[in-house]
């Protein structure tokens, strides 16, 4: 090599040297220009109290969650009470997460990691979007791929990856930048039904049940003189105890998976209706209308009747024990009495429920008989 070819040989690696410098410092200048540096909060500038809607969207479901008043609602479920406790813990959940990992990817990579904006082909992901009372977009993200981890509990080398560790999330507004966190952010789902306020009418201290067709005759009906007293047929006959009392510990535990608008639509046949009279003088009646092309049923109730008002003294009953006995009956009957206006309020609504949660209370009255012996025995 000559003294000309050395020189430009020098030329060409401190141009390339050069190049190369430009291109780190601008890779620099926009990871600090994003603001999404390693151990810094995801969405800094959000304050809980400014967020007066919660919209989320994926690529089959849409939810709004909006603040009335001191409560929250579900819009796509005409109003329906919304879980204050979901809703805060993912506000909180969404301050509070740092970022672990951050990266400038093309709109073309998107997809790959499920950061796409939903709805707009393959590769959408879940958008998250908070707004304040006059519909101002405070801040928007895109919840993409799960970030998975070995299952500790298989230390196998040939294990794979399938515990939920994390996730990539698109911070949306200016220059999208795609993060890592450290939580798989699984309750962040677009579906209303999942972010219903899941209290539910309980019935207790049931005296009589009974099941039949709207307008036709009893499949059966159970009653009991004592509140702990045992099971019997109204009409007579071998009752199954243990059928009894899951009909009747059902409709104290009772669940639902969906609130329904428009139930008139899909329900067929002719609706169940059960009615349960309780010891403290009230009746609840439910209709349950199968929905058409699934196991689900349509169901709605209604509360009515007043509690006593007063309780009939024991026998024998000492003066300091009615004093205290008349308190705690006084008190037992203010909280029954805000029981039964809470669950007067959600009975103008229209309830989806499967039928594995109702099966206790559709039994045919040939599976609330006893079995004999000799039928047991077989």
């Amino acid at each position: 090599m000559n003294r000309k070819q050395f020189l430009y040989l020098v030329i060409a690696l401190v141009v390339l040297g050069g190049a190369g410098l430009a291109l780190v410092w601008q890779d620099i200048s926009a990871y600090r220009a994003s603001g999404a540096k390693i151990g810094a909060k995801l969405l800094p500038g959000l304050k809980i109290a400014d967020v007066a809607e919660i919209r989320l969207q994926d690529s089959k479901h849409q939810v709004t969650l909006a603040r009335k008043e001191t409560n929250w609602v579900v819009q796509e479920r005409g109003g329906y009470p919304a879980s204050f406790q979901e809703i805060s813990d993912l506000m909180i959940k969404l301050i509070e997460l740092k970022v672990t990992q951050s990266e400038q990817v093309g709109a073309s990579l998107l997809p790959r990691l499920e950061l796409a904006d939903p709805g707009k082909g393959e590769g959408g992901g879940t958008l998250v979007e908070f707004k304040d009372g006059a519909g101002k977009v405070l801040a928007g993200l895109v919840l993409g791929k799960k970030v998975l981890k070995k299952d500790p509990l298989n230390p196998l080398p040939a294990a794979k990856d399938g515990v939920p560790a994390g996730r990539y999330v698109r911070v949306t507004g200016g220059k999208d930048t795609v993060v890592a966190v450290s939580d798989p952010l699984g309750k962040a789902e677009a579906s209303p039904g999942k972010w219903l306020n899941r209290d539910f009418f309980k019935v207790d201290r049931i005296r009589t049940l009974a099941t039949g067709p709207e307008g036709g005759a009893l499949h059966w009906k159970i009653t009991r003189a004592e509140e702990w007293g045992q099971w019997r047929f109204a009409g007579g006959g071998d009752l199954n105890p243990g059928a009894a009392v899951a009909a009747v510990n059902k409709l104290g535990s009772l669940s639902f998976d969906d609130v329904a608008l428009d139930s008139g639509k899909e329900a067929a046949g002719k609706p169940l209706v059960i009615v349960a009279e309780t010891f403290d003088n009230l009746v609840y009646t439910m209709k349950l209308a199968g929905k058409a092309k699934s196991d689900d049923y349509f169901v709605s109730f209604t509360v009515k009747g007043e509690p006593p008002k007063s309780r009939a003294p024991e026998k024998g009953e000492k003066p300091e024990d009615k004093e205290r006995r008349d308190k705690d009956f006084a008190e037992s009957r203010k909280r029954l009495e805000e029981r039964i206006a809470a669950e007067q309020a959600l009975a103008k609504w229209t309830y989806v429920i499967g039928k594995r949660e109702l099966e206790p209370l559709l039994r045919a009255r040939s599976e609330m008989v006893a079995l004999r012996r000799d039928d047991a025995r077989r």
